[in-house]
């Protein structure tokens, strides 16, 4: 019931051995049993036991089980989660209500049918290649950074009207990074050393995207996902890829290993109804606008198989951070009751959003919002918000090149 490691010297001493000579199970005296955990859940044990010469198994032999117990927690539950779909597992004995954890990205219920969006190009395919012309590699590439920026000012304007100027500043980072000389003159510089265009983009961008996942701010490393979708997104165009349009379902749960703000911004605001991120959290680009917009958002779902989650009837839980599969019909009657108190709620905060937090005994309460950035503070004024309970004094920091000064501090503050 600990579900910890259990070595011992003489196991037919212990109060719970038990042989059952009928299973050819083998009499031992050493025993050392390591369980398999996942996600707090024992999946199963691996034991090892030695017939003669009793002796306590050392530290290294535990170590090297307790070593391979973690990595098998992850294959199985991976083999669980996809046999799911297929037939009778430990999680479900049928391909409905299969639930999966994830994080909390914004809050909300969605009810829909996912759609899986795919990154635009893989890296991982690109050849090391030299240029054949190098002018003309510095032309397409020129040519591709243009055509995303073109794409990014059109997602940024598609989404304007739902987004305040600070929310929607997003985009402008995305511009910012493809103006920046050091990105893509690093790129032009590879292009000039002999390199071809994709093959010095994908150098590039690996090399950016690997600085940003070693450093220990979750903020930051949430970086290295706008910059790996910029560079598939100059990729694409590097490789002259035929944009395909997609259709999008009434309800449209938008699905990918890592959601972007510029996948957010391809599908029409009336279809979206949810958003599911395999990787992520909620520091992300995405979970800031996903609760600027109002959608239902879950990230950080480990172990669930991207692609058996297409075209599926959905449920995304934003409240609880859960995903729920294929919902049998008590499922969702359970859920569009939410809904609909979720939806009644609302309107009626929205009657008394302008009078003061007060007790009917007279006691008067203040409502003070936990922030670091312009878009929370924005977002929860609008919501009755009086003013700043918490202020991660870090996020100035963070978000700029340089320290701010003492004068800019006392801006931010004020």
């Amino acid at each position: 019931v600990r579900e910890e490691p259990i070595n011992l010297e003489q196991a037919q001493e212990h109060h719970r051995y038990k042989y059952f000579p009928e299973t050819g199970e083998e009499r031992y005296e050493s025993f050392l049993g390591v369980p398999i955990i996942h996600h707090k859940k024992v999946l199963g044990v691996i034991v090892v036991q030695q017939a003669s010469n009793s002796r306590r198994f050392d530290e290294g032999e535990e170590a090297f089980l307790v070593t391979v117990s973690a990595q098998l927690a992850g294959i199985i539950a991976h083999s669980e989660a996809t046999s799911a779909f297929i037939g009778p597992s430990l999680i479900a004995t049928k391909e409905q209500d299969l639930v999966f954890k994830g994080v909390a990205g914004s809050p909300g219920v969605a009810i829909g049918q996912s759609i899986v969006m795919f990154p635009p190009a893989d890296f991982d395919s690109v050849p090391e290649r030299s240029s054949s012309d190098i002018d003309a590699d510095l032309k397409l590439f020129d040519g591709a950074i243009d055509s995303v920026r073109v794409d990014i000012r059109r997602v940024g304007e598609r989404l304007s009207s739902q987004l305040r100027p600070e929310e929607q500043a997003l985009f402008d980072v995305y511009i910012g990074m493809l103006d920046d000389k050091a990105l893509a003159g690093e790129v032009q510089d590879k292009i000039r050393a002999g390199s071809c265009a994709q093959t010095a983009l994908k150098h590039v961008i690996k090399d950016y995207a690997s600085h940003f996942e070693m450093m220990s701010d979750s903020y930051l490393r949430e970086r290295a996902v706008d910059i790996k979708d910029l560079g598939r997104r100059i990729l694409s165009y590097l490789q002259e890829r035929e944009v395909v349009d997609q259709s999008y379902p009434d309800k449209t749960v938008l699905v990918s290993d890592e959601l972007t703000p510029t996948m957010l911004g391809e599908v029409p605001r009336e279809n979206l109804v949810g958003l599911v991120s395999i990787k992520g959290s909620g520091s992300s680009h995405v979970a800031i606008l996903a609760r600027a917009m109002g959608i239902p958002t879950v990230m950080g779902l480990v172990d669930v198989p991207l692609t058996k989650l297409d075209q599926r009837e959905m449920v995304v839980d934003g409240y609880n951070g859960d995903i729920l599969i294929s919902p049998s019909d008590e499922l969702k009657d359970h859920y569009s009751a939410v809904l609909n108190e979720d939806r009644e709620l609302d309107e009626d905060l929205k009657s008394i959003i302008d009078l003061p937090c007060e007790t009917l005994d007279g006691h008067r309460v203040h409502a003070w919002v936990n922030t670091g950035l312009m878009a929370d503070v924005v977002r929860s004024l609008d919501h009755g918000a009086e003013g700043v309970g918490l202020y991660r004094t870090e996020v100035p920091f963070m978000i700029n090149e340089r320290f701010p000064s003492e004068y800019e501090q006392m801006l931010y503050y004020r």
